[in-house]
């Protein structure tokens, strides 16, 4: 039997080209032409999905984002921020869209493929899809993050099946896109695309601070996206650059996040109905009361259910947090990441945790009635980033974006998150109503001292 042999092809310059241009006609016919199926938002007006894209979204694990507010607690202070991370998930969808379509039309564009943009564009409206419910109160806890939860759901079930089969891509790619700490197999197009989606002109805060704005009804987080959009421009496989004039656009996202932390996501009564409901999973977790298992594929109707104080003394906090009442500040002491000799080790839940037993007791003695372990809370919030290594393209030339003449240099960035975060102690308003100056006083110098055990 004569053996058949694969004829050779020999592709020239020109074949090169006329691949790629076609590669890049058909990236361009998708984005146009693929998205017919309309989704009304209040924010951005109407939102097209692909029919693929609108099977994925009737999928269970998507729409039990509708069960999850993407601000938690904060209606307690907002009532209007009942707003869900479904919503927020079709707006990332459609910032994510509007602009990997205004990259692919420079011809300076890096080269993608389309598969790779609709995994980019299925990570944008999946992203959030392992989020736990009452947002920041889970962090620091002895969990995965969300983002890996994503990942696992993104590869498993009928999302993966819709994602192969209806959408076209590998769900391990729209997986990686989503969870950075996964392996970036070697691909420049995959870590683009990662740029893309959490950056400091990222779809995903870009959304967040006009939705959560505008359901909060106040006007911090407005962003003009027309402007931004239109000033961004392709930075190779680094991402997005954008131009001089457009530095404004930045410095706004940075002020407005600075304002919506202060007003809003970190207001104090939001950080009580924080701190209490971390508390609360923290004791449980430390008793053995529940495994951090217990805690993945939550909503919040089925977390509130399920965390009764029933189950655990605790879980009451959560009850209280359900019912609109939240713990008062007794105490106010500021934090500085540089400065932070005496109360670093307060970023340790189990330390706090011995502390806040310490000021308990002494609690008990001044208020002539036992405190338990819940009676005062010591919050301090996380670390918060305002990202400012941004490129500039100014006439063709890329520059940091602290070389092109930004009011925001790095000490005025230190002092918004030095401005931002504080050391508070809350305590049942029933408590608070009892304490002496001369308490209030004593509570300070045992935080304080605190550091030196």
């Amino acid at each position: 039997m004569t053996r058949m042999h694969r004829p050779i092809v020999v592709r020239n310059a020109q074949d090169d080209y006329t691949f790629a241009m076609n590669r890049h006609t058909q990236i361009l016919d998708h984005l146009d032409y693929d998205f017919t199926a309309a989704v009304r938002d209040p924010l951005w007006g109407h939102i097209y999905l692909s029919p693929a894209l609108e099977q994925i979204c009737a999928v269970r694990e998507f729409r039990q984002l509708a069960k999850i507010k993407q601000l938690g607690p904060t209606h307690i202070v907002y009532p209007g921020a009942v707003h869900s991370r479904l919503n927020h998930s079709l707006g990332v969808f459609f910032l994510a869209r509007r602009l990997i379509r205004r990259l692919v039309g420079f011809p300076n564009a890096p080269a993608l493929s389309l598969e790779g943009v609709k995994a980019y564009l299925a990570a944008a409206l999946l992203h959030d899809l392992g989020h736990f419910p009452f947002t920041h109160s889970l962090k620091e806890l002895p969990l995965l993050e969300h983002e890996q939860l994503t990942a696992r759901l993104l590869c498993q079930g009928d999302l993966a099946h819709l994602l192969r089969e209806s959408v076209g891509v590998d769900p391990a790619m729209v997986a990686a896109i989503v969870d950075e700490g996964a392996s970036d197999q070697g691909s420049d197009e995959l870590r683009l695309f990662r740029r893309l989606l959490s950056g400091t002109l990222d779809p995903d805060k870009l959304d967040y601070l006009n939705r959560d704005a505008y359901y909060c009804g106040v006007p911090y987080g407005v962003q003009d996206i027309d402007f931004v959009l239109d000033r961004v421009r392709p930075n190779g496989y680094d991402g997005i650059a954008l131009e001089r004039d457009g530095i404004s656009a930045v410095e706004n996202i940075l002020f407005s996040k600075y304002l919506m932390y202060r007003a809003v996501y970190w207001h104090k009564s939001v950080r009580a109905a924080t701190a209490m409901i971390k508390k609360a999973l923290h004791s449980a977790l430390s008793a053995g009361a529940i495994i951090s298992d217990d805690l993945y594929g939550l909503d919040d109707e089925s977390f509130t259910a399920q965390f009764k104080a029933a189950r655990h003394p605790a879980f009451e906090l959560i009850e209280l947090v359900d019912r609109g009442r939240t713990y008062k500040a007794a105490l106010e002491l500021p934090y500085s990441e540089h400065e932070a000799v005496g109360f670093s080790h307060l970023l340790d839940l189990n330390t706090r945790q011995v502390l806040e037993d310490r000021c308990s007791t002494y609690l008990s003695v001044a208020t002539g009635r036992p405190q338990d372990g819940c009676s005062l809370i010591i919050d301090l919030p996380e670390s918060v980033n305002f990202e400012v290594a941004f490129p500039i393209s100014d006439k063709g030339v890329i520059r940091d974006y602290l070389d092109a003449g930004s009011v925001f240099t790095p000490a005025v960035v230190q002092a918004f998150t030095a401005n931002l975060r504080l050391v508070r102690v809350f305590v049942d308003p029933l408590v608070q109503n009892e304490l002496r100056p001369e308490d209030l006083q004593q509570l300070h110098h045992m935080i304080k001292d605190s550091a030196a055990d």
